[in-house]
């Protein structure tokens, strides 16, 4: 964690290159995770933020656990610089929690990221869990996908596989899978699929943006 997070583009953009050379894509032991979050946060104009996080059991999607935690940004809108904006506040939902979940699945961009450090890989980097990143727009090249369920295509950003274009339900607009930090993108590509057996979207983002959504909801009426 940070001494001070950052207040200007270029001290967030310094962070994000020294960060960087931390996030690993690959699987440091068996890809088994019995536990699985979700993370999304959302915001008023006034900039107050609630981040939730939702604690599935991987095994059955039941929820085990949530947490909200509640701030304020100064951080502006900048592309691809909203981790700065989300990640404080993230933090102190994630602190809450009694389960230290085996996977993080974030509303966000990982390495498929215009400098290849989106918020999954940040968030990844700080607590050291691995993480994905399932988006619902795509940075780089990303051909269209086959309409069945499980079709896939390859993200690029340069000529770099970045990420991949996942069809979690046929016929149904895909999503944007790309690794946070520790795991690869097949088993990042294998967890989507099994956290969205009825929805396009994981079961723990679709929680966790209810939670958030309803959490402002009640910051702001309170």
């Amino acid at each position: 964690m940070p001494d001070r997070w950052p207040v200007t583009e270029a001290e967030a953009v310094a962070m994000q290159d020294e960060l960087r050379p931390l996030v690993r894509t690959e699987n440091p032991r068996a890809p088994e995770f019995a536990t699985i979050a979700g993370l999304d946060s959302a915001y008023h104009d006034d900039g107050t933020v609630a981040a939730a996080i939702v604690v599935v059991d991987a095994a059955t999607l039941d929820t085990v656990e949530s947490a909200v935690g509640y701030g304020t940004t100064e951080f502006p809108y900048i592309p691809g610089l909203l981790s700065f904006r989300e990640m404080p506040t993230t933090i102190s939902a994630l602190e809450q929690l009694d389960t230290t979940p085996d996977l993080l699945v974030c509303d966000a961009q990982g390495l498929a990221h215009p400098r290849r450090f989106g918020f999954a890989c940040h968030i990844g980097v700080v607590t050291g869990l691995p993480t994905i990143g399932v988006a619902k727009s795509a940075w780089g090249e990303c051909p269209e996908p086959g309409p069945d369920r499980g079709a896939r295509t390859d993200i690029t950003i340069d000529g770099d596989v970045v990420g991949r274009v996942l069809r979690t339900r046929a016929g149904v607009k895909p999503v944007f899978v790309s690794v946070g930090h520790l795991v690869d993108l097949d088993t990042a590509c294998a967890q989507v699929l099994a956290l969205t057996p009825k929805y396009r979207l994981p079961e723990t983002t679709r929680r966790a943006d209810h939670l958030c959504r309803q959490a402002l909801r009640d910051a702001i009426a309170g």
